[in-house]
């Protein structure tokens, strides 16, 4: 792992005055420039107001614990100036937003500078990032690949290394999926853990924002910084704060871990389960279980997404249909098609499969599973071969992680090497706000050398 690709390492090779925070900015933004075209990560980039940040900090005017950091974010978050597009056409035409969401904010109260907006699905609608508007992000590990979605963007440009951290969303696994398809670490804290207070959401019920980063350390930075209540967002929780950077060393002998059994290793490639027993190896890990019903708790969880989603755009899919992303427009449509008593079953249904797995975790600590069936497929396919069956791309990737979308687990999913030389992530479930236990484990799993990104050649 290139450790100057890092965040904690670039803010401390700046606290010591070992580089600048102009320095840094300069070079992230030639970056951008030269590689971007091939990656198509950025719809946005804020070089001039980056620059004038950067600036401020070497005066010693922010000296927090990421000054001088480069990020980007999604572009469903809220940047003064901009228009927040949420991958559309449709929100060309609103007003440029008139301050930062909360988690923006939040950042670059630490010092972290802002340095654009990146692709993504239409409205959050997909596991791709083949956008009909802006065009495919592409995979840095092989360009013919995706990067999976919605939050490709903010993937890719953490893979690729033109940033260090990105901000995204999970809906469905919109976070995790591209981040195994990336090989980078993509962080899902419990539902409500962190503001979504200026973000163009998609479902409200299953909706949560998170981070990409390249390390534990860095994810663990992040999370410290965007914990808290925020009014501005009334599913915002009120726990306390609970920092996690300076615990990462904590003891896991002592945690129950399984692996999670079959639906989550059923169609599934081989060396997406290989991954998952290569962690479980490292943790000692020989316990399975059975979480039921898990294929319903998928279908509940697209029932959900489909129902609310479409209401959310009802109006303009009745005014303005031809505006939409094809692909994105379709599932809205069928959408507002499903009857009433489906959203309420499958709501019953999301009750009770809460109810397993808080039944599981008075008995276990962490559930290991796969973040994806397979590597990333390739741009424009549509279908792939999974367990000897041919199976539709777009609502298969999140298999794995749909499940615990529904019920607002938190989960990290850690990048893995896999045997054809590309990446695959491996999910570490928790109970609600066991976020520490989570990154604990991932710690432990990349000082060993199980888990972490490699260098692009």
């Amino acid at each position: 792992m290139n450790q100057t690709q890092n965040a904690l390492a670039i803010a401390e090779a700046i606290h010591q005055g070992k580089t600048t925070a102009k320095a840094i900015v300069s070079q992230t933004l030639k970056q951008i420039e030269q590689r971007n075209p091939n990656l198509n990560c950025f719809t946005a980039v804020t070089g001039t107001s980056a620059i004038a940040s950067a600036e401020k900090i070497d005066q010693g005017k922010h000296p927090g614990i990421l000054a001088g950091v480069p990020f980007a974010v999604k572009n469903l978050f809220d940047v003064q100036g901009i228009t927040t597009l949420a991958g559309s056409k449709i929100n060309q035409d609103n007003s440029p937003a008139q301050e930062d969401a909360t988690a923006i904010a939040l950042l670059k109260q630490a010092g972290a500078i802002l340095v654009g907006t990146l692709n993504m699905d239409e409205y959050a609608y997909g596991f791709v990032t083949e956008n009909s508007h802006y065009g495919a992000t592409r995979n840095p590990h092989d360009l013919s690949r995706i990067a999976g979605g919605s939050s490709g963007g903010s993937a890719a440009a953490v893979a690729a290394g033109l940033v260090p951290l990105t901000l995204g969303s999970d809906t469905n696994g919109s976070i995790r999926v591209p981040a195994a398809l990336c090989g980078v670490y993509g962080f899902k804290p419990t539902y409500g853990r962190l503001s979504r207070a200026g973000v163009f959401l998609f479902v409200s019920s299953l909706d949560h924002i998170g981070c990409f980063a390249r390390s534990v350390r860095d994810v663990a930075a992040v999370f410290d910084v965007l914990q808290g209540a925020d009014p501005k967002d009334p599913v915002c929780t009120h726990k306390p704060i609970q920092p996690c950077l300076s615990q990462l060393e904590g003891e896991i002998d002592h945690l129950r871990i399984a692996i999670a059994g079959d639906y989550f290793q059923q169609e599934a490639e081989p060396e997406a389960l290989e991954v998952v027993a290569t962690v479980a190896q490292a943790l000692n890990v020989r316990q399975t279980i059975t979480i039921p019903e898990s294929d319903r708790a998928k279908a509940a969880a697209y029932l959900i997404t489909a129902s609310e989603g479409a209401n959310l755009h009802l109006h303009n899919l009745k005014s303005r249909p031809q505006d939409f992303d094809p692909a994105t427009r379709d599932r809205f449509l069928a959408g507002a098609l499903i009857p009433a008593s489906w959203y309420i079953q499958a709501q019953r249904f999301r009750r009770w499969y809460r109810h397993q797995l808080q039944q599981i975790f008075q008995q276990v600590d962490l559930i290991l599973a796969p973040t994806t069936p397979c590597v990333a497929p390739k741009l424009g396919q549509t279908k792939m071969i999974i367990g000897g069956e041919e199976v539709l791309v777009r609502p298969n990737l999140g298999r794995f992680t749909q499940p615990f979308s529904l019920i607002g687990l938190p989960v990290l999913s850690v990048p893995v090497l896999g045997s054809k030389k590309l990446p695959l992530g491996v999910q570490i479930i928790a109970a609600p706000y066991q976020e520490l236990l989570i990154l604990r484990v991932a710690h432990f799993l990349e000082n060993r050398g199980i888990i972490g990104t490699y260098s692009l050649i």
